[in-house]
C-alpha cells in the first residue's frame, strides 16, 4: 500500500534546458527529508511542456538518483492512450516503482471511454497504476463507481483525489478498497480523517519534513498535533496557488534558494502581488530572513 508524504517534484530549468545537477539536489533533499516517495512530471513537474525525451530522462534519472531508498511514482499519463502507452513502458524499463496516469485531458471521455483507456494501459504494461482525479486539469470526473470498477479490473494500486470532494472520496471508500491519496495540500488532513493514507503533495517541494510529519503524527493517532501543522503552514499553502501551479511552489523555491524559478509558457512567474504574499509568509515561518 501507497502511504505517507510522496513529493509531486518540480522539474528544474536552467536557461531554459532541464537542470540535471538541480534535479539530483533536489531528490536526495526529499530522502532527506524523510518522504516515501517522489513523483517526477506530473502536473508540479510541468509534463505538458517538456519534450518525450526529457520527460523519459527525467523519470530515468529520479529513478537512478533514489536509487531504491524511496518509492518512484512516474507521471506517465497522457489524453491520447498510444501515447500513455509509450509513457508506461519507458518508465517500466527504467524501473519505476508505479505510474502516476491523469484522466485524459481535453477529450472529456465517457465514463466507458475512461474504463476502457486506462484498462488498456493496464493490459499493455505490468506496472502498477495510480489513477489521477483532478478535474479541475481535465474537464472530467472519473466516478466512484469508474474507480471501483477499474480496481476490481486491473494492475490499479491507488488513486490521487484532487477533486476536492470528500463525498466522493467517501464514495470510493464505500465501493472498494483502492489506496486514496490526497491531490490538494490543504484537504490532507480531511481527506486521511475519512481514510486517505497520505498525500502527492505540493508543498513538500519546499517542506518535505513538515509534510512528511503531518502525515505521519495523524497517522500514529496524533490528531492534535497533525491538525497543529496543518494549521500553522495552512496560509502558506494556500498563497502557493494563488497564480496557479508551479508557478506559486517555483516562487517559494527560488525565495528560499533552493531553485532557479524558471518555468516554460504559458507558466509564467507570479505577481508581484502573489510573490510579496508567499514572501511574507516565509519570513513569518522563518524559513527566509
Amino acid at each position: 500500500m501507497l502511504a505517507g508524504a510522496m513529493t509531486a517534484l518540480i522539474t528544474p530549468f536552467r536557461d531554459g534546458r532541464l537542470d540535471d545537477a538541480r534535479l539530483k539536489q533536489q531528490v536526495e533533499r526529499q530522502i532527506k527529508g524523510g518522504v516515501s516517495g517522489v513523483v517526477p512530471v506530473g502536473t508540479t513537474g510541468e509534463s505538458p511542456t517538456v519534450s518525450v525525451e526529457e520527460h523519459g530522462r527525467v523519470i530515468e534519472q529520479t529513478v537512478k538518483i533514489a536509487a531504491g531508498r524511496v518509492k518512484v511514482i512516474a507521471g506517465t499519463g497522457a489524453n491520447a492512450t498510444s501515447e500513455a502507452i509509450e509513457l508506461h513502458r519507458h518508465a517500466k524499463s527504467v524501473g519505476a516503482d508505479a505510474c502516476l496516469s491523469v484522466n485524459p485531458y481535453y477529450n472529456k471521455p465517457s465514463q466507458e471511454g475512461l474504463f476502457r483507456h486506462f484498462m488498456t494501459l493496464s493490459d499493455a504494461v505490468d506496472l502498477p497504476i495510480v489513477l489521477y482525479n483532478i478535474p479541475g486539469r481535465t474537464g472530467i470526473t472519473m466516478s466512484a463507481a469508474t474507480v471501483a470498477r477499474l480496481h476490481k479490473s486491473g494492475n490499479f494500486v491507488a488513486i490521487k483525489e484532487a477533486t476536492g470532494s470528500l463525498d466522493l472520496a467517501s464514495e470510493i471508500r464505500t465501493m472498494c478498497d483502492i489506496t486514496i491519496l490526497s491531490g490538494d495540500d490543504s484537504l490532507t488532513l480531511p481527506l486521511m480523517s475519512v481514510g486517505a493514507t497520505g498525500v502527492i503533495s505540493v508543498l513538500s517541494n519546499l517542506l518535505p519534513e513538515v509534510v512528511s510529519d503531518m502525515v505521519a503524527r495523524f497517522r500514529k493517532a496524533d490528531i492534535v498535533g497533525a491538525e497543529a501543522l496543518h494549521r500553522k503552514y495552512f496560509q502558506l499553502t494556500r498563497s502557493l496557488f494563488f497564480d496557479g501551479n508551479p508557478a506559486g511552489i517555483k516562487c517559494a523555491m527560488q525565495l528560499a534558494g533552493l531553485d532557479t524559478g524558471e518555468m516554460r509558457l504559458p507558466i509564467v512567474e507570479v505577481s508581484e502581488g502573489t510573490r510579496t504574499t508567499i514572501a511574507g509568509h516565509l519570513k513569518t515561518l522563518g524559513i527566509i530572513q
